[in-house]
């Protein structure tokens, strides 16, 4: 079956993208909408997109063609003068959206939030597992939008004898992708049960697990590199981790323990795309202690770290001890208070934190003091029966 080309990788040839958001007034945000397109912007960047101008604006409630009448005569305007050939929105588009979009600015290509993310985790895969998580998305993305997108879908499954009566081609295709989602789903359950071994030998060793988790390069590969000296792939950009990665290594008390790295998170992350991740993120649930790493100079630090905390309790783990690792401590401004920044940023957190630079090793020997005591801390809890 064919992807239509809106949902694969980027081509080699930098498309020249628009980024627009909307923002609705009645709602509070605590993003800056000029916070999300910046992000946004990287997003596109990842995906090999030249972003070639971005623009905004506050509307009322929402439109069946994403922004106000006036904001679309003007994105009509630039794409009818070639000024851009992709047009990225902020946010999930519903399907009428993206349609009326499209029918309105003539031969401009049309992705939102979602797709983008899609595509740079696609250009990220690199197993087995992660390609079937990726298209699981994908696919779980495309059904409801066959409609607006419609391309002639190979027929893999289907032929002669195979279609109803009077079965249309949209529906054949229909028929196809859930077809596909069906065998992508089984063929992710049998990872899960793979996993789900492999963490149960893990776990007869009664070896306490160190999860790391956080906002999308938040530094946690680096991290794990500096804890475990484990020579992983860590680079500067997003979403470079996929799959996850476990490590042994020892804390200063003796105790040997294992070091996880796992997918990192992004404000808006699709629930298709937490759905499809599930076998990996389920690594997460088996944690002792959960280490939230978050990069410290980042001016929505505060913010990235609530998205995260978010996502654990939709994932109904804000019960596991955690940590938050405030990285990339070097990168503060030197006349900077890293303490009061660092007592900003953890405020209301529920659990320790500790400064440090995974990249120079400063405050290394901290966090690993601090996972001792964690862990110490749970070992001499009374359980709730003999009380």
């Amino acid at each position: 079956m064919t992807i239509p080309r809106k949902l694969k990788r980027t081509a080699k040839r930098k498309e020249r993208a628009y980024l627009v958001g909307v923002q609705l007034k009645r709602r509070g945000s605590r993003w800056r909408i000029q916070d999300s397109l910046a992000e946004l912007g990287e997003l596109a960047v990842s995906a090999r997109a030249q972003v070639v101008g971005s623009t905004f604006q506050r509307i009322e409630k929402p439109t069946n063609i994403y922004v106000g009448k006036g904001k679309l005569e003007a994105l009509n305007e630039l794409a009818q003068a070639g000024r851009f050939d992709t047009l990225i929105c902020d946010d999930e588009l519903t399907p009428t959206q993206q349609h009326n979009l499209e029918n309105a600015l003539g031969d401009v290509k049309v992705i939102d939030r979602t797709a983008l993310i899609l595509d740079v985790f696609a250009s990220r895969a690199q197993t087995k597992e992660g390609r079937l998580q990726v298209e699981l998305a994908q696919h779980e993305y495309l059904l409801p939008r066959l409609a607006g997108q419609w391309s002639h879908l190979e027929r893999l499954g289907g032929g002669i004898g195979t279609r109803g009566p009077g079965e249309t081609q949209i529906e054949t295709d229909r028929r196809l992708v859930r077809d596909r989602i069906q065998r992508l789903k089984r063929s992710l359950e049998d990872v899960r049960r793979h996993r789900r071994l492999h963490r149960a030998r893990r776990n007869a060793n009664q070896m306490p697990v160190a999860s790391l988790v956080g906002y999308t390069n938040a530094g946690k590969s680096t991290l794990l590199n500096t804890l475990t000296r484990a020579g992983v792939r860590a680079e500067d950009r997003l979403f470079s981790t996929l799959d996850p990665i476990t490590r042994r290594i020892m804390l200063p008390s003796g105790t040997r323990a294992l070091v996880s790295d796992t997918v990192g998170f992004i404000h808006k992350l699709p629930p298709t795309v937490v759905a499809a991740f599930r076998a990996t993120l389920e690594e997460i649930e088996e944690s002792t202690v959960i280490l939230q790493v978050v990069d410290v100079s980042h001016r929505n630090a505060k913010e990235h770290v609530r998205v995260v905390e978010d996502i654990l309790k939709e994932m109904r783990l804000v019960d596991i001890p955690r940590i938050l690792v405030l990285n990339k401590v070097d990168l503060l401004p030197d006349d900077s208070d890293p303490v009061e920044i660092a007592e900003e940023i953890s405020s209301g957190y529920p659990g320790p934190y500790v400064l440090m630079s995974a990249t120079t090793g400063l405050g290394g020997l901290g966090l690993l003091n601090t996972v001792d005591e964690t862990l110490a801390d749970i070992a001499n809890r009374v359980p709730a029966s003999t009380v």
